[in-house]
């Protein structure tokens, strides 16, 4: 079982430019000698803040198959050694399969850097091929869907399959543990069309709240994960396959993406009096997440 800590604020335009420069046959791989048995519970600790999120597109020109270790790549690293480090955490963890890792060491520095795969959901990509439509799609559902209001850690169930039709391993337990079903993510940043969310669960009350609450929200017209674009409900817009707790395919606007769906604890969703002033709420004279008194106290 895997428990990831994401970290800091990133700007989800850089992603593109991380599978831009590749992440293909040259750079180093890493497996451990022995892996008996993988993860059957993917429980990811998203941290991605909204900071900085672009639509203005992605470009894929430029792709390469030569790895990380390229000139290109060294260029876009040094331009932000610790956003980008952060980021190419999330790239890899999202792209690369777990038990593998991919190594970097700045020629500028000789620092060396790791980062650690898990999901797998671009295999194309990590061998060594230009990124396909489907392994952008893919690729920035993973993403969005580590994104928070907040930009803080928060544990959260993963589900869906890369982009052979393999799924991400889910275990009953996991379904009972992030038993609060949240949304689907998807969209495709590389082309500009944008990313997006439905919702999966019921809104939140007046008085409940949440660090992931880019979906739950009762606005309708506006995600609290902005620019990440609140679409209606998952049921609406997606389809799954037989009794699977994930979808497979979203349409929007005409185009059909490869989704990731989310679940949380039921802890994960605060409410007014329950003794704790969250990050979630504010002070005031109600009973609303927006004016709870019992747990923020009055405003002074």
């Amino acid at each position: 079982m895997k428990k990831i800590q994401w970290r800091g604020t990133v700007e989800l335009l850089l992603a593109a430019q991380v599978l831009a420069v590749g992440c293909g046959p040259t750079q180093e791989f890493h497996a451990p000698p022995a892996l008996a048995s993988q993860t059957h519970e993917i429980r990811i600790a998203n941290g991605l803040s909204t900071n900085g999120l672009s639509t203005n597109g992605l470009s894929t020109n430029g792709l390469s198959t030569n790895g990380v270790n390229t000139a290109a790549f060294a260029t876009w690293f040094q331009q932000d050694r610790e956003l980008n480090d952060t980021l190419m955490q999330y790239v890899v963890r999202c792209g690369v399969p777990n038990g593998q890792s991919v190594s970097y060491t700045d020629p500028s520095t000789a620092q060396s850097y790791t980062w650690q795969g898990l999901l797998g959901l671009t295999p194309g990509w990590v061998g060594g091929a230009p990124v396909t439509q489907a392994e952008q799609q893919v690729m920035t559902a993973c993403l969005a869907a580590h994104v928070n209001k907040y930009g803080m850690s928060v544990p959260l169930s993963v589900l869906g399959r890369n982009t052979v039709g393999e799924e991400i391993e889910y275990s009953q337990q996991e379904l009972e543990t992030y038993s609060r079903t949240e949304g689907c993510f998807f969209g495709n940043l590389f082309t500009g069309e944008g990313f997006f969310v439905g919702r999966e669960g019921s809104v939140l009350e007046d008085a409940e709240s949440s660090l992931r609450a880019c979906a739950l929200m009762p606005n309708t017209t506006k995600s609290e994960c902005d620019p990440v674009a609140y679409v209606g409900t998952c049921e609406s817009l997606c389809t799954r396959e037989g009794t699977q707790p994930y979808y497979t395919s979203c349409t929007l606007n005409g185009h059909t993406y490869l989704p990731i769906t989310t679940r949380l604890m039921p802890e994960q969703v605060y409410r007014c009096g329950d003794g704790v002033c969250q990050w979630t709420e504010q002070c005031g004279s109600g009973t609303t997440r927006d004016s709870c008194a019992a747990d923020c106290g009055t405003c002074s």
